[in-house]
């Protein structure tokens, strides 16, 4: 029993699983994204195609596996210039709306759409949006309950990249 409690402590995400409401309405419905087949998913409605994984992922049969890389605001932005990814470049860090686009408000941990996003982190992943009153600060988007938050640029965080569809 102490055994799965150190786990359970020291290892959070093993304890938990995605929630979701089924009395409330989907915000990231299947119908929204198209598979293209290649770890890429593409938004429709607002021309974007998404790396289905987190930096620091592989995807491989339908999935995301390893470990995502959490970096400073500054790597990360660096990360995405002239990142290859699905045999395309244009890779960037995505805006603040951008990014919140992919959250599922019915779900927490994570609250995104695991069918074209799996194992997604329940945590915070960088956008590309400054913060205009603090430039040591830019902002995340929390994928453990939809929120967003200013973060300081030096912290570590996840990344997910997208570029605009051709």
């Amino acid at each position: 029993m102490k055994t799965l409690l150190v786990l359970v402590f020291l290892f959070p995400c093993l304890a938990t699983a995605q929630t979701c409401l089924s009395d409330f309405d989907s915000t990231a419905q299947e119908t929204e994204f198209t598979d293209n087949g290649d770890g890429t998913a593409t938004d429709e409605d607002l021309g974007l195609i998404w790396m289905r994984c987190s930096i620091g992922q592989t995807w491989e049969n339908e999935t995301c596996t390893g470990d995502g890389l959490e970096l400073t605001w500054q790597e990360a932005l660096l990360t995405a210039h002239g990142y290859e990814f699905a045999d395309t470049l244009g890779w960037r860090l995505p805006n603040m709306k951008e990014l919140a686009s992919l959250t599922e408000r019915s779900c927490v941990r994570p609250a995104i759409n695991e069918l074209f996003f799996p194992n997604t982190y329940s945590d915070d992943y960088w956008t590309s949006t400054p913060s205009v009153v603090d430039p040591q600060r830019a902002w995340v988007i929390a994928f453990f309950n939809s929120s967003n938050a200013l973060k300081d640029k030096n912290l570590t965080v996840f990344t997910r990249l997208v570029r605009t569809a051709d």
